[in-house]
């Protein structure tokens, strides 16, 4: 269905020409009729050229954090002359990282678990 206008016959993107087009400056804003200094024009390519560089800099460092995990996987994956254990290891050490986390968040329940039994049998807290 299309959508209806109040004016039919009238293209909804285009304002009428009697109408001049509201200006964006504010009013009291000095404006300034002829061309940049030179000092002005030296100014602006310093500061874009600061940015420019700063932009490199700061992508050549994001694609080298991105990277670097990939190159340790591949500098691992690479030696076949190393014992199938050594290289288990090495492509397997996310899993002794999260078995260290189990046993770790385990501990933790088990200590608080023992707190609440002497707080609840030895210290007859919550009896009545």
């Amino acid at each position: 269905m299309a959508k209806r206008t109040r004016y039919p016959g009238r293209p909804a993107g285009k304002r009428p020409a009697g109408r001049p087009a509201s200006s964006t400056a504010t009013p009291g804003a000095v404006i300034r009729s002829g061309s940049l200094t030179a000092a002005e024009l030296d100014r602006a390519a310093a500061l874009e050229a600061e940015l420019v560089a700063r932009e490199k800099a700061a992508a050549a460092e994001s694609a080298r954090r991105r990277n670097r995990g990939r190159m340790v996987e591949v500098a691992a994956i690479s030696d076949s002359r190393e014992p199938l254990s050594v290289r288990a290891s090495h492509e397997y050490a996310y899993v002794a990282r999260d078995v260290r986390r189990i046993g770790l968040t385990a501990g933790l329940m088990f200590a608080i678990l023992a707190g609440l039994w002497v707080v609840v049998n030895v210290g007859h807290i919550g009896l009545p």
